[in-house]
């Protein structure tokens, strides 16, 4: 944008909305994770979300065992951890408070109380007893901060990036749900169809928050092509990739229409043609070609539409 002060609050705007939603996903991946997951011995499974987010060696640098505690410390604890639920809450406190004169004082009063309380947790508030009701307080919370900001941010260029970062950001998330889920059910050895299999595939769709919007439209017996359908390819559901990308779409395009940004510049066409290919996309090919290579390319051409739009609006150099 031509106005590098107003590319800057765009930027923090952008990573507000991203931040917050990191923190949302993350605190229900531990929620259900500590009431649903378990491996093949029967026990709570952590490691999924260590693999999920690459994590397994940050996190061996300072834990010996992948435990409840451990886990839940490295995630809901850690200050110095940037994947963990206090660090994306502490980095969307930062990013609201440069822009506290574009927010709503609702919007700020929120994320500071939230902040607040996650500043004061200690060992005693993750004890396997305690964490599952811990984290779906932290989501509700982030949920409300969610509401708060459709019901009170002023609609201008700020909204449009507050709500694309936010589309983002759920397209990456889902995306690597997918792709954990899908190869640790490969590689559980059970066939890809395998209806064994089916509490794996509750289990991932409750992490995306969609296993009750999944039972809307499919028959009770799970099958997993068509879990994998409704969060690669589902346009009804709104943490699905094909959703989060046409939400992203439509508010650059708000962004040029209403607003005069150069979007052509900042990264729609990588969006026009990750679209394109979802469109053309049937789910029988994806798997049939790799799915790990399909998720991965879609995370690439994610990253490389932030950076477009770091680079072409947010004035950065590099």
């Amino acid at each position: 944008m031509k106005n590098n002060l107003l590319a800057r609050f765009a930027e923090n705007i952008f990573w507000l909305a991203r931040y917050m939603e990191r923190a949302e996903n993350l605190a229900r991946i531990l929620e259900v994770t500590g009431a649903h997951s378990r491996d093949d011995q029967g026990h709570q499974d952590w490691t999924a979300i260590l693999e999920m987010n690459a994590d397994m060696e940050r996190f061996r640098e300072h834990h010996r065992r992948v435990t409840v505690r451990s886990a839940a410390r490295f995630y809901v604890l850690d200050q110095d951890n940037p994947t963990s639920i206090v660090f994306a809450v502490m980095m969307a406190r930062e990013n609201a408070r440069s822009v506290r004169h574009l927010i709503s004082t609702e919007m700020w009063t929120q994320i500071n109380m939230l902040h607040a309380r996650l500043k004061e947790l200690g060992g005693r508030d993750i004890v396997p007893t305690r964490l599952a009701g811990l984290c779906g307080d932290i989501k509700e919370a982030c949920q409300a901060h969610t509401g708060i900001t459709e019901g009170t941010l002023y609609q201008d260029e700020g909204w449009s990036f507050y709500w694309m970062g936010k589309a983002i950001e759920r397209a990456d998330q889902t995306s690597r749900l997918v792709d954990i889920g899908h190869r640790r059910a490969t590689l559980s050895g059970h066939a890809f169809d395998s209806l064994a299999l089916e509490s794996h595939w509750t289990v991932m769709l409750h992490s995306a928050a969609g296993y009750q919007a999944f039972c809307r439209t499919h028959r009770v017996r799970m099958h997993p092509s068509e879990v994998l359908d409704f969060l690669l390819l589902g346009r009804r559901f709104p943490r699905s990739i094909a959703t989060c990308l046409d939400e992203a779409h439509a508010f650059m395009a708000r962004l040029r229409d209403l607003h005069g940004v150069d979007v052509e510049r900042a990264g729609l066409p990588l969006l026009d043609g990750l679209k394109a290919r979802l469109i053309a996309t049937r789910l029988e090919d994806v798997v049939n070609g790799g799915l790990h290579d399909f998720i991965d390319d879609v995370q690439r051409q994610l990253t490389a539409f932030t950076s477009e739009l770091a680079r072409s609006v947010f004035g950065h150099d590099f």
